[in-house]
């Protein structure tokens, strides 16, 4: 609601004569006497009822004030000290907006990439043979253990190849090839390992192998020749400047066929550890750069 402005709200003054002419009130003169004291007396009411308002608006500043400074003490409670044993203006610090004490900022460098240090033959210069490379007399991967069989390393890369995959290898300037076989119930697997100088000529080894590039398999040790003229399962793979092969199948010289899962988890389990190995080598090599 709009407030009232002042002159409205006062009586009408009807609509029959002048404005100039004063209100009518009835037959007979008003006492104008009384009027005026019963107006006065109103208004020192009025008054006094305005005084006694603000001196409680008073009281109540004054209660909040003094709560306010009880509070603000550290202890809950209002200080009794005189007066003489404050402190001095001097003895308050004028400033107390400085900054806390800085730090120098320092961050920890970024790890080392493992796989920086098996792409390129100028880092990866750990020492590299077929025992490191795949340690031990067995292999457990899961629940599975595989016997470990012969080992064999040769600089010439396509002497361990059959069928298309040693031109691959002479093209793509193979360094060194080593080989390991491994046995589970009358199934073995040999792995191969390419050695390349820089990851790119062994990512496109990798790329120009078909399906008949095969690494030769390797018996002895107990394990007689497999995989020769048999139709076996073969992958092909590469990490950093290693490709791996992988030739698996049954050492009584029985085809493979789709249905021979086991060979097929062979082959893969042999393929996984030769990836986490040339991984682990990476990591070996990155953690002890890290720490000189």
């Amino acid at each position: 609601m709009r407030p009232m402005s002042f002159g409205q709200g006062g009586p009408s003054w009807g609509s029959g004569g002048s404005g100039s002419q004063p209100p009518q009130w009835g037959g007979q003169s008003p006492d104008w006497a009384a009027l005026a004291e019963a107006s006065e007396t109103r208004n020192r009411r009025r008054r006094w009822l305005l005084i006694g308002g603000g001196a409680l608006a008073t009281v109540a500043v004054g209660t909040a004030v003094a709560m306010a400074v009880v509070s603000a003490d550290g202890n809950g409670q209002a200080s009794n000290k005189p007066a003489s044993e404050l402190p001095t203006s001097a003895a308050i610090p004028s400033d107390t907006t400085g900054t806390g004490p800085s730090f120098a900022e320092t961050s920890a460098p970024p790890p080392l990439d493992p796989k920086d240090f098996i792409g390129n033959v100028k880092k990866d210069t750990a020492p590299l043979a077929p025992d490191l490379l795949f340690p031990g007399t067995q292999l457990t991967m899961g629940e599975t253990v595989y016997k470990k069989g012969a080992m064999a390393s040769t600089k010439n890369c396509a002497s361990a190849a059959q069928g298309t995959l040693g031109p691959v290898l002479t093209k793509n300037d193979c360094t060194r090839f080593m080989r390991v076989t491994y046995t589970k119930d009358g199934i073995a697997v040999t792995v191969g390992v390419a050695v390349f100088d820089a990851e790119g000529q062994a990512l496109k080894a990798k790329n120009d192998a078909d399906d008949k590039s095969v690494v030769q398999s390797l018996s002895g040790e107990g394990v007689p020749t497999f995989c020769r003229s048999a139709i076996c399962r073969s992958t092909t793979n590469s990490y950093g400047r290693y490709t791996y092969f992988t030739v698996a199948g049954f050492t009584n010289g029985k085809d493979v066929t789709q249905k021979d899962s086991k060979v097929f988890t062979t082959g893969d389990d042999l393929a996984e550890f030769t990836f986490r190995q040339i991984h682990r080598r990476g990591e070996s090599q990155a953690s002890a750069a890290a720490n000189q």
